[in-house]
């Protein structure tokens, strides 16, 4: 039965390249073959495994709501608009936790994978084809089908031992990517996944087809300047020139401070006429070789060709000023940040060159204005661990999550793993800068782990405890959210309780901390019990293991007071902060149940010195 179907996907050979691909499985047909499965058998519906004792009676009339569906899905022209409606028509089903596409990028030799989970998450990482042993690559390779009982080929740190089916996507028989879904029966739900990913091959392959035909679309409507997508091809080609010729390239990154503030309180009209005012001033002052493009909905980027950093900062510090003498009505003098990189000094990979400009850009605007002017920052110019530039680095990357995602915390802990030099000041230096990415990520806990190395190294030396144990427990204290570089943003900047299943992701940034940033460290192994138990409690209901008091480290202990009293006291956006004596009750009332009764005695004595 099912060969039936792929030898039909893989005989539609007649339909002209030139035309939109139609669907390899017509609706009559498609219609045609639910007859005869409902006819036949019921293995082949979704199953439900809280529902096994009603699947027999419901399963005929599910499947055949299944691919009502699957008709009225496949009208979309949007792959992503697709994927989010059948993966709704099979949550109704089953309770799957995340779906993936991957597409093939012959340049790169990768598959570009995309990962969207149940709680509206997207992921985004690379597959190189040279893998051999990933089950993807095994997929596309092959073009058969495969369930895993794991998705560790996926580096999901708080996903694990899931089922899921890898099904190729094949059209116009060419492979043209996977698609991937969690489900816990995957091998007996293979054929319907199997008639989605037709679909979804047709509609990759026509969003292609338009893609090519609309190159004409490089020029932005509203600043007459390049496009983002313009820029983008433009920037490609200036690498590969400038990597045949030898010579340095530039590229300027402005954004314009407070355009949202704008459009809020003014107007987008008004905020529309600082961009038009930006973009004339950037035409009319760069040189006739550069290319000047609209690289976001409030940025501008210039592509400067045998230009090197301090040329670059040159012409960005004329911009600037130029800008700045521009006076808007109701806003006045337009300011930008600036962020600069240059090739190959910086970087020369293309997209690397563009986070560290970001990067740049951030910086500047962290910096602020001296005399009235912008900070002109070249990425050359900083530290990849100066706190400042870490943090903006963690803004970066919270922009480009829907590009990036979980490759962020690989190469964020890569460097750190790289780094060499991890004793004495050196580690304090990059234990520092690494807690303020972390922090970054949440505008809301900002200053939250200095905040909490600074109440427990308090407590520490409260108890006289050896000078050596008090370092120790401030380094740890200083890293005991670092697992939190593994969480998403929109559950770490929720704004309320978290539900059930976003809890479930949340309680495992403990775990994480130790598996993926302290283990493969020698240096930091000793911090290990702090960072892993201080979310546990002394009556055994804390998490990740639930152990109980007499099994808790006396570090984790007291950073475990730290961390809650610092939550108590600090802003959150669903509350204030408390004063400290409504603080000092709360923890008083946990003593002996969620902490340490001794700790907790100590500390409260301690707390009106320490502020806030």
């Amino acid at each position: 039965m099912d060969k039936d179907i792929i030898s039909k996907n893989a005989d539609n050979q007649t339909i002209k390249k030139s035309k939109p691909i139609t669907s390899p499985i017509s609706q009559k047909k498609l219609v045609s073959k639910v007859n005869e499965l409902t006819s036949n058998s019921v293995a082949n519906t979704l199953v439900n495994p809280q529902n096994r004792a009603s699947k027999e009676k419901n399963s005929i009339l599910q499947l055949n709501m299944i691919v009502e569906d699957l008709i009225e899905c496949s009208k979309v022209s949007c792959v992503s608009e697709y994927c989010e409606k059948i993966f709704s028509v099979i949550s109704q089903s089953i309770n799957s936790a995340f779906y993936a596409i991957g597409l093939y990028n012959e340049t790169s030799n990768c598959i570009n994978l995309k990962l969207h989970d149940k709680l509206g998450n997207l992921y985004s990482s690379k597959v190189f084809l040279k893998d051999n042993d990933n089950p993807i690559v095994k997929v596309f390779t092959s073009r058969e089908s495969l369930t895993e009982d794991n998705e560790d080929y996926l580096k999901l740190s708080y996903y694990k031992k899931y089922s899921t089916a890898i099904i190729p996507l094949i059209s116009l028989d060419k492979c043209i990517g996977v698609f991937i879904i969690e489900d816990s029966h995957a091998s007996q739900n293979m054929l319907i996944y199997r008639l989605f990913a037709s679909q979804i091959a047709m509609i990759s392959h026509n969003e292609e087809l338009l893609k090519k035909s609309e190159a004409y679309t490089n020029t932005d409507a509203l600043t007459l300047l390049y496009n983002h997508r313009g820029f983008q091809e433009l920037l490609a080609n200036e690498i590969q020139r400038s990597e045949t010729t030898k010579e340095k390239m530039s590229v300027i990154l402005m954004d314009i401070n407070n355009i949202t503030k704008i459009n809020r309180e003014l107007g987008a009209v008004k905020g529309d006429e600082v961009i038009k005012v930006v973009a004339e001033k950037v035409r009319q002052n760069v040189r006739e070789s550069d290319i000047a493009s609209r690289y976001g909905g409030d940025e501008i980027a210039i592509i400067l060709p045998k230009t090197d950093s301090e040329q670059a900062k040159y012409l960005a510090e004329y911009l600037t000023y130029s800008l700045s003498c521009c006076f808007i009505d109701n806003v006045g003098p337009i300011k930008v940040s600036v962020g600069v990189a240059t090739y190959p000094d910086c970087a020369a990979d293309k997209e690397k060159l563009l986070i560290l400009a970001e990067q740049a850009m951030y910086i500047s605007q962290a910096k602020g204005y001296k005399d009235g002017m912008s900070a002109i920052i070249s990425s050359s110019d900083f530290n990849f661990w100066d706190d400042i530039a870490l943090k903006s680095y963690a803004e970066v990357i919270t922009k480009r999550h829907a590009q990036l995602g979980i490759n962020f915390e690989e190469e964020l802990i890569e460097k750190f793993h790289k780094e060499h030099d991890m004793t004495g000041s050196r580690i304090w230096e990059i234990a520092t800068s690494l807690a303020g990415a972390i922090d970054a990520k949440d505008p809301y806990t900002k200053g939250h782990s200095t905040s909490v190395s600074k109440y427990a190294e308090a407590l520490a030396r409260a108890i006289n405890l050896p000078t050596s144990e008090v370092d120790r427990i401030t380094l740890g204290a200083m890293l005991h959210d670092v697992g939190k570089i593994g969480i998403p943003e929109n559950i770490l900047k929720k704004e309320g309780a978290l539900s059930d299943e976003e809890w479930i992701i949340m309680k495992q940034h403990p775990v994480i901390g130790v598996e993926k940033v302290l283990q493969p460290n020698p240096s930091l192994r000793d911090l290990i019990p702090i960072v892993r138990y201080h979310h546990e409690r002394i009556d055994g209901k804390g998490y990740p293991d639930g152990i109980v008091g007499k099994d808790m480290p006396l570090s984790a202990k007291i950073v475990a007071i730290a961390d809650t009293y610092h939550a108590l006291v600090s802003d959150r956006p669903y509350r204030k902060g408390l004063d400290i004596n409504k603080a000092i009750s709360i923890l008083e009332d946990g003593a002996g149940k969620q902490w340490d009764a001794d700790l907790v005695r100590t500390f409260v004595q301690i707390a009106p010195a320490l502020g806030v």
